[in-house]
């Protein structure tokens, strides 16, 4: 079997792909990446026994059907360090041949039939949500789950859906992050009785694998698994499996003080007031006055600092501490020019973040001796 690529279009694929081989596993077979040519079109799967990954590559002449394992480390290399727009493939029973200009690779194949099976979006009947709408949803939420944790549900991010609405919900018992956007419904795809939780690996390859802007993606939730369709790649992965906690519970509904904000000077305030924490003191008190933000922190043997932003505010004072990289990560996931609220209640309770978008953040405050 020869094939005849496009090298952009080639690497472009095999990186998606390699998103999800794993780096160690009991399974050599694994490390692999099938290629599967088949009715003239040209797949490359990944698969780490949990997740499955498969992407069309576009542009390949191929003179036969067929399959082969690619080994996904060295393949990855050549393709990297090849400069010619065309490269071609051969396989054989016992190699895999690599072409491009002057330069030639032979690796060793592996048999294909031993590389487990990856399914397919079979559906139709499946929620639809825009390229842009999905990413951002990912990227509110993601950066709140809980790999290392032994409750593994928060392992992941809870997806609820309505026929209009996907609410997308993460939390690692210190913050929480909930945000909901449009969907529809094709056909009468079932509203799952319990939410699914989807792993944070498989949410962060599906956000590599999103289009751009109104490109739809369509996901389809079955009893144990996921399926994800965004153009000519699709996601399958198994579901979390554990209670996730009931998130509306914890988000409070009434506040001492409410102070808009927006995203990058207070950004940047909190960039300045981490320079001088540490590990063992990661506390920064922030100190709410009339018409002033005061960021104060101190760790032993570093020194302390001390930042002041201004603010529309007109309350009493309200002093409580925040481990800061919590609130930097829900201000990343702004733009920068973006307007939130930010609403206390007192030093000992959960505070909470708002957008005029649906999203909201609730923060736990450390203690006063930390």
């Amino acid at each position: 079997m020869q094939l005849t690529c496009q090298r952009a279009s080639l690497t472009s694929a095999f990186q998606t792909v390699a998103g999800v081989v794993p780096s160690r596993t009991t399974k050599d077979i694994l490390k692999n990446v099938k290629l599967q040519v088949s009715g003239g079109k040209v797949t490359l799967i990944g698969t780490d026994s949990e997740i499955g990954l498969r992407c069309d590559v576009p542009d390949v002449v191929a003179d036969s059907s067929g399959e082969a394992l690619l080994p996904t480390a060295r393949v990855l290399s050549v393709l990297r360090e090849l400069s010619d727009d065309v490269v071609k493939l051969e396989i054989t029973s016992d190699a895999i041949w690599i072409r491009c200009g002057y330069s030639e690779f032979r690796l060793s194949a592996e048999d294909p039939a031993d590389f487990p099976p990856v399914a397919t979006f079979g559906d139709e009947e499946y929620f639809v949500i825009t390229a842009a709408t999905l990413r951002q949803l990912i990227r509110r939420t993601i950066f709140a789950t809980d790999t290392e944790s032994t409750r593994y549900a928060l392992g992941g991010i809870q997806i609820e859906f309505t026929p209009e609405r996907a609410t997308f919900a993460a939390t690692d018992s210190r913050r929480l992050a909930v945000v909901s956007g449009e969907c529809k419904v094709v056909g009468s795809a079932a509203i799952p009785a319990t939410p699914p939780v989807v792993p944070s690996k498989a949410m962060t390859l599906i956000e590599r694998s999103l289009g751009e802007g109104e490109a739809e993606v369509q996901i389809a939730i079955h009893p144990n698994d996921i399926a994800v369709r965004s153009g000519g790649t699709t996601i399958t992965s198994q579901l979390v499996q554990g209670r996730f906690p009931d998130w509306r519970r914890v988000v409070p509904t009434s506040f001492a003080a409410k102070i808009d904000m927006v995203a990058a000077p207070f950004y940047g305030a909190i960039r300045q007031a981490m320079i001088v924490t540490s590990e063992e003191s990661r506390g920064v008190d922030f100190i709410f006055t009339k018409g002033t933000l005061k960021l104060a922190s101190q760790a032993a043997d570093i020194g302390q600092s001390k930042v002041e932003l201004p603010i529309a505010y007109d309350g009493e004072e309200v002093k409580i501490t925040f481990d800061p990289r919590y609130v930097a990560d829900f201000l990343k996931s702004l733009d920068s020019g973006s307007p939130f609220r930010f609403q206390l209640i007192s030093h000992e309770d959960p505070a909470v973040l708002t957008t005029d978008d649906n999203y909201t953040y609730v923060i736990m405050p450390l203690s006063r001796d930390r």
